[in-house]
């Protein structure tokens, strides 16, 4: 799947079949419904899923959480905006799929 196809989805009520839980999170926080992306976020083993729970506690403007799962993640809180973040971590781990 392409970026283009991804943001495009976004206009569906359920999210693409098949996406990793991490694209599901990133797609459920694309539609507006932080909530059910930071249950799928905060649920997933994976350690990559840190980076998207880190994402998301900094859109929520929790910023000391977010540090402690961007630590989690490897990274540091990054300084572009919570859109083009969002963009790198949908790409990131669309790629991951192919």
């Amino acid at each position: 799947m392409k970026l283009s196809s991804f943001k495009n989805s976004l206009q569906q009520t359920a999210p693409p079949a098949n996406l990793s839980p991490n694209l599901e999170a990133l797609w459920y926080d694309g539609k507006g419904n932080w909530s059910k992306a930071h249950d799928i976020a905060d649920g997933n083993p994976y350690p990559e899923a840190n980076w998207v729970h880190a994402y998301l506690h900094r859109k929520e403007g929790d910023n000391w959480n977010a540090n402690y799962w961007y630590r989690q993640a490897g990274k540091t809180m990054p300084t572009v905006s919570l859109a083009e973040e969002w963009i790198a971590l949908v790409t990131y781990f669309l790629a991951k799929e192919k």
